[in-house]
């Protein structure tokens, strides 16, 4: 193929050809070098066409639908019958795409891979529940978190004592009324729990104008930022195995989700709070720290080999699953 296409323009030296094509000259010539493959030839002890297609009618007979090719190769040979060998009768079934359950089965769909990215605040969001032990053994509080994507804020949250889906759409709902979300500018995302699918859910985010996106079943990595905020929050030291009761849950998450927005130095977002990026204070809390910046190395430019430091910037954009093709 590659000999193919640098010797269509012959009036082009090779190495201009191979160089504006970014291959190798050695890929070029060993590929002038290698042979059209063969066609397969016949082995003289393969079966027929019809004799294959009988073997194909024998394995779809219905007593042997729930059979493996080696229990219908032993049963008709009980009978008397030989038609091919065990082998073969994989052979014929892999042909044509039976090498599985044969009868006429419910199979679940292809989930497509979720694309979705954020440029702003309040234009991504992703939400989960998540258990709090209680405090007995089998009881259990239940944290619903609304998390914007691009600022890392948690814009909402809610303890409660079982997982609803009216609860969670009283959640949303708040939510979009205290960000002042309009119609078109969200794209909230979540995974494929009940409350996440259920129909008051879709009802409500259609009617705000809401655009959904959900995870593929039993993939973790599709919603990544809900489950890395809630490990932060459970690997913090002050958080307790259990709680006493569903009070004590929503103090402790009061405070801890005040310390999250307002003080917790991010590093995804380029070490700024959320608050600040959810507010738009990022260029001037970056603007500060250049200063300091600055002035520490203005006092000992010897400490920084490399030159002026900057402080780090958050992304311009953050993606749940970034496509292959812009990475």
């Amino acid at each position: 193929m590659i000999a193919a296409v640098v010797e269509a323009a012959p009036s082009l030296p090779v190495v201009a050809s191979c160089s504006a094509l970014r291959v190798p000259r050695a890929t070029f010539y060993r590929s002038k070098r290698m042979r059209p493959p063969r066609a397969p030839r016949r082995q003289r002890r393969a079966l027929s066409a019809a004799e294959r297609g009988a073997v194909l009618d024998v394995l779809h007979e219905s007593r042997f639908a729930d059979l493996a090719p080696a229990q219908v190769y032993a049963a008709l040979l009980d009978e008397g019958h030989y038609h091919c060998s065990e082998r073969t009768m994989y052979r014929i079934l892999a042909a044509h795409r039976e090498v599985r359950e044969r009868r006429n089965q419910l199979r679940h769909p292809a989930y497509a891979k979720p694309h979705v990215v954020a440029n702003r605040p309040n234009e991504l969001w992703t939400w989960d529940i998540t258990k709090l032990l209680g405090p007995r053994k089998w009881t259990y509080f239940y944290l619903y978190v609304v998390l914007d994507v691009y600022s890392r804020y948690v814009v909402g949250w809610m303890v409660a004592h079982r997982e609803l889906s009216s609860l969670a759409q009283r959640l949303l709902a708040d939510c979009c009324r205290r960000q002042n979300v309009q119609p078109d500018q969200l794209t909230i995302h979540a995974d494929r729990g009940t409350s996440m699918m259920s129909k008051p859910v879709a009802l409500l985010l259609a009617d705000l104008g809401v655009t959904k996106s959900h995870s593929r079943p039993k993939t973790s990595n599709d919603n990544p930022f809900s489950e890395a905020h809630f490990k932060t929050m459970k690997y913090r030291p002050t958080f307790p195995a259990r709680f006493g009761c569903v009070e004590d849950a929503r103090s402790h998450c009061a405070d801890f989700f005040a310390w999250y927005n307002e003080e917790h130095h991010h590093v995804g977002i380029g070490l700024l709070t959320p608050s600040d990026v959810h507010a738009g204070r990022t260029e001037q809390r970056l603007a500060q720290r250049a200063v300091a910046l600055r002035a520490a190395f203005e006092q000992h430019p010897e400490r920084f080999p490399h030159g002026l430091p900057t402080p780090p910037k958050p992304p311009t954009e953050v993606w749940i699953n970034k496509p292959g093709f812009l990475q």
